[in-house]
């Protein structure tokens, strides 16, 4: 198991103000209570109109976001499928600059960085391809982009989570792919994948970014430990 878990959700909110409910004093201590029992240092809750998109970080066993943030199930719509009654959907890690190789690796350089979260729509029938060339990409070039960089897919829903400023450095490994093969034309390459955003902002045709809601982070110091 990775001594660094990265999770990626996404949720559909009931009809409210999203920000005054999951910026409210009470709910805030509430996810901060949560996250140092759970050993999660740091939380970012972005949103595009009713949709939400959650990143975290955890050092240990996986947690849900349903235990992070517990106050807010009865604000979210649920999700259908999965067995169990869930507010939140699991996004895959199908895309990452560079993966967490040491506690000292993921410190971050940049104390006061900023989350930014955008999202995109995949074709259906492009999705096999986007997966694939985006695996080729990331291991025949780790490191080539924000070091915190990554994107989730759950459905045909793309949530890219990165950090400002950009961390850029070598990652500390090598890639599992030998070849070259990444296209040099890495736009035009990837026009075709995507389904574009109407009345959309210009240059946010294809990544709409996201309003962020919150940030919470806890410090090691802060962080209580986890008992079976």
């Amino acid at each position: 198991m990775p001594f660094i878990q990265r999770c990626l959700y996404r949720a559909e909110a009931i009809e409210g103000n999203i920000r005054s409910r999951f910026c409210g004093e009470r709910f805030i201590q509430a996810v901060e209570d949560a996250m140092k029992r759970e050993q999660v240092s740091r939380l970012s809750l972005f949103a595009d109109g009713s949709r939400l998109f959650l990143y975290y970080e955890g050092h240990g066993e996986q947690v849900r976001p349903e235990i992070l943030l517990p106050e807010a199930n009865s604000w979210l719509a649920v999700w259908p499928g999965g067995g169990v009654e869930r507010r939140w959907a699991a996004m895959a890690d199908i895309f990452h600059y560079q993966a967490p190789a040491s506690e000292q690796h993921w410190k971050r350089r940049y104390k006061d960085s900023v989350p930014y979260g955008r999202i995109a729509r995949l074709k259906p029938e492009e999705t096999a391809s986007y997966v694939y060339y985006h695996y080729q990409y990331q291991e025949e070039r780790p490191g080539d982009g924000d070091k915190y960089g990554i994107i989730g897919l759950h459905e045909n829903m793309l949530f890219f989570y990165s950090e400002l400023p950009a961390t850029l450095e070598p990652a500390p490994y090598k890639g599992k792919l030998n070849t070259s093969l990444r296209p040099d034309d890495w736009a035009a390459a990837m026009d075709p994948h995507f389904i574009k955003w109407e009345e959309s902002p210009n240059g946010q045709e294809i990544w709409r970014e996201l309003e962020l809601v919150r940030e919470v982070r806890i410090s090691a110091e802060r962080q209580g430990t986890k008992h079976a």
